[in-house]
């Protein structure tokens, strides 16, 4: 067993040929497999307007993984809070945490999840961000025992306590989560930049609370494990393909495999791979040594992996790979942590 708790973040990827009805049955399987394989918790981050990723309804997709699992957590990685009232995301997920007691997690971002256009759709002003620290207590207040609207209560949602979670990628996350004493999940999957200086300053200006006495710090991996070092080579290329793909082309406008080749040849490829910065890609053993380092690397507690792969089945098979690694003890090799994460 690895000496911290591994988690997932599933994306709901629509891969190339397959529907949303597909990816959506996909979330289903890997939550299962991921009970199966001892995972800690399952996360879905609310998106809006891309094609590629069917997780914009967070709530509604978590209520229908939980119906079809046992007993791994399950949350938001996470929901936008600037994009809804405090008071209906209490409701969510009271109704969520009363139907699947100690099961809920709720994990918060100021990020809209959307592009402008969409922004506008959802009926949300940019300023809106500025509210996040009020939006989180307000709501964390729902949640509670003594709500900060008078003569207003969320039912349900009163008295579940659900736990918050602060998601962020730069310092400003790091310190709203150390003022709240909330857990911090750092999203190194995709935002690396400033990964150890917001652990260290969530680290040292920790104040307890009555959900954490001690801090408590999640960071995100990417992951791409397969059966030769070969297909695994591939998987990095597809994901480097899809992400250029997702960043600079758009529904209407697709690129197509030369002009996509041809941005990761500019400085646009050299935007991805450092966004792709912390992936672990290999065969099992490989992978989870790589992980074993980058816990250390980051100082976290927990690590929230992101498998990557082009189909649900893709997905599947890199998850069970892992956990079958991290599960069966799988010997490895000592490699020093610069050349574990070079």
């Amino acid at each position: 067993m690895p000496e911290v708790p591994l988690s997932l973040l599933d994306l709901a990827i629509v891969g190339p040929h397959e529907s949303i009805r597909e990816s959506l049955d996909g979330c289903v399987q890997i939550a299962q497999l991921a009970e199966d394989l001892g995972y800690k918790r399952v996360w879905y981050a609310e998106h809006h307007n891309m094609p590629t990723i069917a997780s914009s309804a967070t709530a509604v997709l978590i209520a229908h993984v939980a119906a079809k699992t046992k007993y791994i957590r399950l949350g938001s990685g996470g929901i936008m809070l600037p994009n809804h009232s405090p008071l209906v995301i209490a409701e969510q997920f009271g109704t969520l945490a009363t139907l699947h007691p100690g099961r809920i997690d709720l994990g918060l971002g100021r990020a809209p999840g959307s592009d402008r256009n969409t922004m506008r759709a959802l009926r949300r002003h940019p300023q809106t961000a500025e509210n996040f620290p009020q939006d989180v207590l307000e709501l964390q207040a729902y949640l509670g025992k003594d709500s900060l609207m008078p003569g207003v209560s969320a039912i349900p949602g009163q008295g579940t306590n659900v736990p918050l979670y602060i998601l962020g990628s730069s310092l400003f996350g790091a310190q709203l989560a150390a003022m709240l004493g909330l857990p911090y999940a750092f999203a190194s999957h995709f935002a690396p930049g400033e990964l150890q200086s917001a652990v260290r300053i969530y680290r040292e200006r920790f104040e307890p609370s009555a959900q954490l006495q001690r801090p408590y710090v999640i960071a995100g991996v990417n992951v791409i494990a397969a059966e030769s070092d070969e297909e695994a080579r591939m998987g990095l290329e597809s994901r480097r393909r899809s992400l250029v793909g997702a960043l600079f082309g758009s529904s209407e406008n697709p690129l197509g495999d030369a002009q996509i080749e041809a941005l990761l040849q500019g400085p646009q490829g050299n935007q991805v791979d450092q966004m792709l910065t912390y992936t672990a890609h290999g065969r099992p053993a490989a992978v989870r040594t790589y992980l074993r380092a980058f816990q250390q690397h980051a100082d976290a507690d927990e690590l929230m992996v992101a498998h990557h792969a082009g189909s649900v089945a893709g997905r599947l098979r890199s998850i069970q790979l892992l956990g079958m690694a991290v599960l069966d003890d799988i010997p490895l090799n000592a490699v020093p942590l610069v050349e574990a994460l070079g």
